[in-house]
């Protein structure tokens, strides 16, 4: 992959990244836990990556659904994973009206760090193992379920992790979370 000019300056993670493990120990952690359930993986590494027009810039020809994860909180207090193809426009409203849930907003960095162990712009499906407590209920894109192999951070946002991807569903049970799988609800324009 090629590497963009030092995304540091714009990282909002960085007072957040010293709260957590460091980042070969979180890769470390979830590669063990993959072997521990039989899933095959491969790792890509990259320059850092805080958007998804960043991550596109920098994979070339990586095969695979290339993924947004967006951590949300409703209303409520519910918190939410939505897990998306990344050319998918999500209306954010017309999903909190469909699952039932208060109005969404985008979740705080604390809260992110808090519940599932990962700082801004490494969010990925992986990091539902860091919530012991199930207080995240995940939503996937039925669609990018339907693919071959799937493109994720590893808890880091310096490489990208492929896995197949019945393989995340494995994963997923394996965290005691039970994704709603469903049809998301794109915006218009």
């Amino acid at each position: 992959m090629t590497s963009l000019p030092s995304a540091s300056a714009q990282n909002p993670a960085t007072d957040f990244e010293a709260q957590l493990p460091p980042p070969d120990v979180r890769e470390a952690a979830l590669c063990a836990r993959l072997d521990a359930l039989g899933i095959a993986w491969t790792i890509h590494a990259h320059a850092p990556v805080f958007t998804v027009e960043e991550a596109q810039s920098l994979r070339g020809s990586l095969p695979g659904t290339h993924t947004k994860n967006l951590f949300l909180k409703d209303k409520g207090g519910g918190l939410w994973l939505v897990v998306a193809r990344e050319e998918l426009r999500i209306d954010l409203n017309a999903l909190s009206k469909v699952l039932g849930a208060p109005r969404f907003s985008f979740g705080k960095p604390e809260l992110m760090v808090e519940t599932l162990g990962i700082a801004p712009g490494a969010v990925t499906p992986f990091a539902l193992m860091n919530d012991t407590d199930l207080r995240v209920t995940a939503v996937f894109d039925k669609a990018m379920a339907e693919d071959k192999i799937l493109n994720f951070h590893p808890l880091r946002n310096d490489k990208t992790i492929a896995i197949a991807a019945q393989d995340l569903l494995k994963f997923t049970d394996g965290t005691g979370h039970m994704p709603r799988m469903m049809i998301l609800p794109e915006r218009a324009g």
